[in-house]
């Protein structure tokens, strides 16, 4: 009994290494940017492995809940795993992204994001407000946004150095803001209490189906956008 309450205590971390180790792979692809690997780019194997990360985040949490092998260790190995793979990974994406148009030494401002990530990441683990919201953009947001940023960028062309700066610039800012953002976490299937979250999927989905994985950057900023009616509307 011992040995298998140590192996289901052990589950979630392990699931959450492998969100780790995708986000590995994925800086390992950003790096090699414009290669062609089997049938995909490398970036867009970069974005196989965020999305993989993703998955793996999300069921390391739900383990945990499943197992009651919730843990302190866990709760730091999270954060770790995150940063590197929806604080580091990313960056790398956008970094290369710049390189590979010719920006030069501007391209090390892709990696202001990955700093205040682990800010951000660093606030949330001592924040017992984050229960049911977030206060700023969650870090797989960040990610998100930028999967769909890069995608943008191959599709219909680089927008230009001081554009890319400004993004990095205001996905770091969002991330460490005092916005309340809502969780898409739903406890009913109902319309009420969860209009917010059903038009963002909605519109996600539709915007994917439209244009492919560069309407992801528009569903972030449409989430900001639905966060700040929500918290405006609780103000009142």
């Amino acid at each position: 009994m011992k040995l298998i309450r140590l192996i289901k205590q052990q589950i979630p971390n392990t699931i959450t290494l492998l969100n780790l180790l995708s986000g590995c792979f994925a800086i390992v692809f950003a790096f090699l940017y414009n290669d062609t690997i089997g049938c995909l780019n490398a970036w867009q194997w970069a974005f196989v492995c965020i999305g993989l990360a993703t998955i793996f985040d999300f069921c390391d949490g739900l383990s945990a809940r499943l197992l009651h092998a919730y843990s302190a260790v866990g709760k730091e190995l999270d954060s770790l795993a995150d940063l590197i793979s929806f604080g580091l990974a990313p960056a790398a994406l956008a970094y290369n992204a710049m390189t590979a148009n010719g920006s030069g030494w501007l391209a090390i401002a892709a990696f202001i994001t990955t700093a205040f990530g682990a800010l951000r990441l660093a606030r949330f683990n001592v924040d017992d407000r984050q229960t049911t919201s977030f206060i700023g953009l969650p870090i797989p947001s960040n990610a998100i946004f930028w999967i769909g940023a890069i995608a943008w960028v191959n599709e219909f062309g680089y927008p230009g150095d001081a554009v890319m700066i400004i993004l990095s610039l205001a996905t770091a800012y969002l991330m460490v803001c005092n916005l309340r953002m809502f969780s898409l976490k739903v406890k009913s299937l109902a319309w009420k209490g969860n209009a917010l979250r059903y038009t963002l999927i909605a519109a996600t989905v539709a915007g994917v189906c439209a244009i492919g994985l560069s309407a992801l950057a528009f569903a972030i900023i449409l989430y900001i956008i639905l966060s700040l009616i929500d918290s405006r509307r609780e103000q009142l």
